[in-house]
């Protein structure tokens, strides 16, 4: 599942479980609303959880609940807890072309991208759950 896809399925389950004002959903009920397959929602829930986003209620009657308020959680902390990759990345490994000059230009390039990895970062920050959910429900 491709960076954006985690990202954009995690604000969605984040927003069904704020929905719900705290009464604990399986991952079956959040995937049926979501109209997404179990068991790939099951690894993101389970990525938020390790994050602390969502907790795991144990039980007959447990699911999964939002451990903190939407406007406590942005989603930069979302994107870092489903995805292993920075969101704007570049594989450097992969050699095109030969000599200095690939060289520098793959420094460019890594520079570049390190100055609009942290504008991407910084925006992600300043854009919490609750703005998300906000707009969604306006």
């Amino acid at each position: 599942m491709s960076a954006s896809k985690k990202l954009s399925l995690a604000v969605k389950a984040l927003y069904v479980l704020d929905q719900y004002d705290g009464q604990p959903l399986s991952s079956n009920q959040i995937a049926k609303e979501l109209g997404v397959n179990s068991s790939k929602l099951r690894r993101l829930l389970s990525m938020l959880v390790k994050s602390h986003l969502i907790e795991s209620i144990q039980g007959t009657s447990g699911g999964f609940v939002l451990k903190r308020k939407p406007e406590q959680i942005d989603l930069q902390e979302i994107y870092c807890s489903v995805e292993e990759k920075k969101a704007f990345y570049l594989d450097v490994h992969e050699h095109i072309g030969i000599g200095s000059s690939s060289a520098r230009m793959n420094d460019y390039f890594l520079d570049l991208f390190a100055d609009v990895q942290v504008v991407i970062e910084d925006k992600m920050r300043q854009i919490s759950l609750d703005d998300v959910i906000k707009k969604v429900n306006t």
